[in-house]
């Protein structure tokens, strides 16, 4: 298997860059497009585990559209051949410290996110 072949790194870099935009200008329809919509798709939450592209784009929709921008620090995306991907990303909002991680599969249709975790830290 082939780790970070420079062509799909720049791939999945220029959708997690999308993926970021779209969250802290909650542009939830990009948010939507970038989750695999499949009852399989999950994303922990902060204060919720979701299942299914349902319950997170109904997440999505209903979430307070302030307070959204953030600082990354320490990202890491990692490639596996050409079809699957890891972002691994820390963030800064005020005082507060978190984590997001991201599994990444390439389909028909384009990248996609198909497993989400978000916590925050101490």
């Amino acid at each position: 298997m082939q780790i970070n072949l420079p062509d799909v790194l720049a791939e999945v870099s220029a959708e997690f860059a999308r993926y970021e935009q779209a969250l802290v200008s909650n542009d939830v329809a990009v948010l939507d497009e970038q989750f695999w919509n499949n009852p399989l798709t999950l994303r922990y939450g902060v204060g919720e585990n979701l299942y299914g592209w349902e319950a997170i784009a109904a997440f999505r929709s209903a979430r307070p559209a302030a307070g959204l921008a953030r600082t990354l620090e320490n990202t890491v995306i990692t490639t596996y051949g050409h079809d699957t991907a890891t972002a691994n990303t820390e963030f800064v909002r005020g005082a507060k410290r978190g984590r997001q991680s991201q599994t990444w599969v390439r389909f028909p249709q384009g990248w996609r996110i198909v497993s989400a975790h978000v916590s925050m830290m101490a």
